[in-house]
């Protein structure tokens, strides 16, 4: 049996616990569950039970559901990933997926019906928004990461929607100051959807899987990621307050995708680079913004 996945020995309450957490990516929990706090703290919630529970919902739960579901239907083009069965993506034995699939349901459903219970209908749309969407990524008969460009929306609006509950939960009235950076941080991540697909045109081709990587190609998805960056950072320059900080936070991600234009797809391995820079710069890129919020909320 490959050492890269887990073993199918007997199933113990340990193992099973194990997989779980592993198969949610422990070091992505944050990216998911900062922008549901921030904006819900941001737009004019407080410190009570909706930002607690509501926090913890977008920490865990939702990670396993959206890794973990992804874990399972990947199976077999994961086991050719010579990428994945680490921080980038569990490789976990058959008899596990049963207990991830069912740890999602058991998570998510009780906080995803408290956070429909205390919040608005728009808040109660966006939840439900945000749940299609990590079903639809990878579930069999949906598969959204199998069909070009709507694989890295539908991506990044894992890390998108979070916010726009958290925004929507307090039942202020949204305009353009919230919507504008939303659309960027929308683009933002498309770009590294994108991205991140690049190095796995080579496994993803070998396993019929289709993405915008293996369709556009790795120096044409390079380049499409780097002008989404760009733009991302032109619409925070229409921020009064900050803007043009704001904007350097993407730029610093086009440098980074813009070193691979033109990458020939043979050589689609070497973006692994360029991903292993763009986990880095999300650590920085998420100390920044969040002095940067900090300095705003002080002015």
């Amino acid at each position: 049996m490959s050492s890269r996945s887990t073993s199918a020995g007997r199933l113990g309450p340990g193992r099973i616990l194990g997989g779980v957490v592993l198969s949610s990516r422990p070091l992505s929990w944050i990216n998911t569950a900062y922008p549901f706090a921030a904006a819900y703290l941001l737009v004019g919630g407080g410190f009570d039970a909706r930002l607690v529970l509501g926090t913890l919902f977008f920490l865990i739960p939702y990670n396993i559901a959206m890794y973990g579901i992804n874990d399972v239907f990947d199976y077999e083009s994961d086991l050719r990933n010579p990428r994945k069965g680490g921080v980038e993506g569990a490789v976990l034995a058959k008899p596990l997926h049963p207990w991830i699939l069912g740890a999602s349901a058991v998570t998510v459903i009780p906080f995803a019906a408290y956070l429909w219970t205390v919040g608005t209908v728009v808040s109660g749309i966006w939840l439900a928004v945000s749940l299609f969407a990590v079903l639809a990524y990878s579930a069999k008969g949906l598969r959204f990461k199998e069909r070009p460009f709507l694989d890295s929306m539908t991506s990044s609006a894992h890390f998108v929607t979070p916010a726009i509950v958290g925004a929507t939960l307090t039942g202020v009235g949204l305009g353009w100051g919230f919507w504008t950076p939303i659309l960027a941080f929308l683009l933002w991540g498309m770009a590294s959807q994108a991205l991140g697909a690049v190095q796995d045109i080579a496994a993803d081709r070998e396993a019929g899987i289709g993405s915008i990587a293996t369709v556009v190609g790795a120096g044409r998805t390079a380049l499409f990621a780097t002008l989404l960056y760009a733009a991302s950072a032109v619409l925070l320059l229409f921020r009064d307050d900050a803007g043009l900080l704001a904007a350097l936070i993407p730029l610093m991600y086009a440098v980074n995708s813009g070193r691979f234009i033109g990458l020939p797809d043979a050589e689609c391995e070497r973006a692994r680079a360029a991903w292993r820079v763009f986990l880095r710069l999300n650590f920085f890129a998420g100390f920044l913004l969040t002095m940067l919020l900090l300095w705003m909320r002080v002015l």
